[in-house]
Order: structure tokens, then sequence, then C-alpha cells
């Protein structure tokens, strides 16, 4: 039976499966292991042993192909990638559900079995596929994206001027894409509100932005005592704070007020990247070759994100110049075809690392900055590696992505099995599953 389609609900769940013959990628090491076998029970691998196991199992015959584990984008918006930015604020709320929750399918069927969104009204999508209800993938929330007027994430339009403090919301905090705060006090009540509905972590845009259309790339947003007070809400519920932010100033002034991980960073300058290594900050940053990424904007975004592709090489030579902790991710919007090519921008890393730095940097190190999450973490446990005790999130390749990490850009071909969870969501190896 081939499970790449069915409802999350009828994908295959065995009490254990058992993978033959396999050479991992444990998603640390930039050599495969020797043929071995692999034991899923129940979520976790449960063993691993070049010596044959024998359990009461479904049986996957590896033939010596790759297992190696899911895959993880840092920086996705499971809400707005299928919509247009006009469909996303004007369109009914339902129905934008129910696209982004096709997606959170596609997602999971390229491969990608954990996804950290980071700006978006994502909550009940992440709670459907938790319950079963859709295929896709686990979901680290921040929820709305909390911005300042005229910021990066203020889609109002001037009309919807002046803004009355305490007065109505507008449609895009309303539907919980984004929330305007212009004071600490403010900041504060936005950051523990996203909290409360379940984030992971909170989301700040500390400057301009590509697809806000009042929001200059290099102006600075919020203050350092507006970003403290988002800081201090998240440290209170045991988590951190991400911020948006391109320039020297922006990124400065986030770390000073003790935000754990910025966003993009194109523009940063030399003595910015000392300070993030030094203060050991995350950097989650997109490899942005070419104007694809503003295909669905105009021509004042598009003219920002060409200064960001400029800054692409600049931002991946000072990360590994001063070997900040990088994590990878995508920044999809407005674009179905786009989002086809997220294993392809995986692959493109090899422009700056090996192809055993890309896939570990896809998986292990962005599990890594998943768990700056602590208590707040939706999904305890290891993610990102295949080791004893993990979660068994878990892809088997047709070929060696190591010797050729091109492979993740076809995922319908070569991708064999999709595991989450200890579920299997596909498998083109057996029409039937067989037991021993």
């Amino acid at each position: 039976m081939n499970f790449a389609a069915l409802p999350a609900a009828q994908a295959q769940q065995a009490s254990a499966v058992l993978f033959q013959n396999v050479r991992i990628f444990d998603g640390k090491s930039a050599t495969l292991s020797a043929p071995s076998n692999v034991l899923i029970r129940n979520n976790k691998i449960e063993k691993i042993s070049v010596a044959p196991i024998q359990a009461d199992a479904q049986v996957i015959a590896g033939g010596e192909r790759v297992l190696m584990p899911g895959l993880i984008d840092a920086h996705w918006h499971a809400m707005l990638v299928r919509p247009t930015p006009v469909s996303a604020m004007a369109d009914d709320v339902g129905y934008n559900n129910l696209l982004a929750a096709a997606e959170a399918t596609a997602t999971l069927m390229r491969g990608f079995t954990t996804v950290r969104d980071m700006g978006g009204p994502s909550f009940g999508l992440k709670r459907a596929i938790d319950d079963d209800l859709v295929p896709g993938p686990r979901i680290y929330p921040s929820g709305a994206v909390i911005t300042i007027t005229g910021g990066h994430g203020d889609f109002r339009q001037l009309t919807d001027l002046p803004r009355t403090i305490g007065g109505m919301l507008s449609r895009m905090e309303r539907i919980g894409g984004s929330m305007v705060a212009d004071s600490p006090d403010e900041v504060r009540v936005r950051a523990r509100e996203q909290l409360m509905q379940g984030a992971s972590q909170v989301k700040l845009t500390a400057g301009g932005g590509v697809a806000s259309p009042f929001s200059p790339l290099d102006v600075s947003t919020f203050t350092e005592l507006e970003l403290r007070a988002a800081v201090e809400a998240a440290e209170n519920w045991g988590t951190y704070v991400a911020v948006h932010a391109y320039t020297p100033v922006s990124i400065q002034r986030s770390i000073a007020a003790g935000a754990k991980c910025v966003e993009h960073g194109h523009l940063m300058d030399e003595a910015t990247a000392r300070l993030m290594a030094e203060k050991g900050i995350w950097l989650s940053t997109q490899p942005f070759l070419n104007l694809e990424a503003a295909s669905a904007l105009g021509p004042s975004e598009q003219a920002k994100m060409r200064q960001v592709v400029a800054g692409t090489d600049r931002v991946y030579a000072l990360a590994k110049k001063y070997r900040i902790k990088t994590a990878f991710g995508t920044d999809i919007l407005f674009s179905q075809a786009l989002a086809e090519r997220q294993g392809a921008m995986l692959a493109d890393l090899t422009r700056w690392y090996t192809a055993a730095e890309a896939l570990t940097m896809a998986t292990s190190t962005n599990a890594e900055l998943l768990s700056l999450s602590g208590p707040r973490n939706p999904y305890p446990g290891k993610l990102g590696v295949v080791e004893e005790g993990a979660l068994a999130d878990l892809l088997l390749v047709e070929g060696n992505p190591i010797d050729n990490i091109r492979l993740v850009e076809d995922p319908a071909r070569n991708f064999l099995v999709i595991m989450k969870g200890g579920k299997v969501y596909k498998n083109l190896l057996a029409q039937e599953p067989s037991r021993r």
C-alpha cells in the first residue's frame, strides 16, 4: 500500500517497525554507518544494531539505502505559504485554514517532519496535526508576529490610521497574523497572549522587512525597553524571543535586550557577527540567492529583496568565520510553487557548506535551536538524530544524500519512506507489510 496520500488517521501505525539493512546518517556524522538495523517501538527508536534484531514488527527492507532524520525547517510560515498577500488578509479564515492543512501535508511529504513557525495563526493547524486529523509536520508555533506601527508585519492600509490605543483591532490582528504594540506594556501583553495560546517562542520584528509595504529595510523599530518587555515575558514562561532583524543596529539592540535568536541577519557587519558569537546568539538565516522569494510582491518589495540577496554570501561567510550557531530555514511566503523548492533551498547550502554540514544543520542543529523552548517545547524528546531513545522521525532515501544532496530536491521519487513519531506516512517499498 502506498501511504503517500492517506489522511493522518489512516497512516500506518504498527506497534513496532523494523528497518533492516540500512546505512544511517545520524544527523551529526559526516559518514554513514555500516549496514544496520533500527527498531522503532511506538514513537521512539528503541534499538540500533549491526546484528540482526528479532522482533514482532512490520519489516521494511532497506537494501542498504540511507536512513536519516526527518528534515527541520527553522523558519516557516504554515499559514502563509499558499495564499496571496491579499487573500491571507481578506479571505474566509476557515478556507485559509484548509489551504494551510493541504500545504502541511505537502510539507510532510517533502520530508520536513518539523517546522518552526515564525509568525501566523497556526495554533489550530498544529492541534489538528497533533490530533491526527491532518497529516503534517510537528509545529513549533510563535503565534502572531509582534510589530510596531509601520513596522514589518503591519499590513494595515493608510486609511486605517490613526490608531487608537485600546481601540478596535485591525483585520490582521483579529485573525492572529500580527499584533501592533507601541510601548513596553503593550509588547508585554501581546507576548503573554501568544504564550497563553501555546507559543513555543515569541517573535518580534526588530527592524524593517521585505514584504511589508510601509517598512523600509534599514529602519530599527522597537526600543530596547520594548524588546526587553517581550524577553522578560518569554523568560518568565521558560522560553525565548527570536527577532526579525537584518541590520547591525536592530541586531545589536535585540541582543542587548536579551533576544536569543536572530532571524535573517543578511545586512550584518563584522562587529555584529563577532558580538553574536561572543554572546552565543543563534542565527536563523536563509539561502536567498534570487528574487523568487519576492515573486508575489510588488516592485518596491522586490527592490528590498535585492538588498537581502546581495547580503546572502556575506551573512554565511560571517557565520562561518565566527562560528555562529547557525540554523537553516526557508521563509517561503505566498507561493505554493516556491514551497516545492523547500528541499532545493537546503541543497543550495552547499554553496558554503559540505553536504554533510548542510544536512546536519537541517537536522540535529535545528533541533538544538528548538530545544531553547525549554518547558514550552510541545514535543519533549530528541529530534533531528537517529539514535536510541530519539523520536522516530525518519526518512529512507534512495541514494546517498551525503554524496548527492540534490536527492532532497525530488522527495516524491527519492524519499521512499517518511515516518513521523513512529507512524509511516509514506512507503513506496512494500505493497503489503510483512511481519517477523
